[in-house]
């Protein structure tokens, strides 16, 4: 089964799409991480910030969002690539 042309570089476009999203999340997700820890070493009371307890869940999920965004990506441009070939 033939994959037609236009088909292939869509599923590419798409897996380099995912890839470039991921790398955003990850940079975002560690900027709102340093951000905010950096908010907590300013305030008087900063066992918080030594012992990183509660940890915010909004940065942890920025950056395993973007590394299983990475990873779709990743399969998509193989995916692509494989059918490219064989084609």
């Amino acid at each position: 089964m033939a994959v037609p042309d236009m088909d292939l570089w869509i599923i590419i476009g798409l897996g380099g799409l995912f890839v470039l999203l991921g790398v955003g999340a990850l940079f975002w997700g560690r900027k709102e991480e340093k951000d905010y820890y950096k908010a907590i070493s300013a305030r008087s009371d900063v066992r918080e910030y030594m012992e990183r307890t509660p940890e915010r869940p909004e940065p942890s999920a920025l950056k395993i969002g973007g590394l299983i965004t990475i990873v779709i990506g990743l399969v998509m441009l193989v995916m692509g690539g494989a059918f490219w070939l064989c084609s």
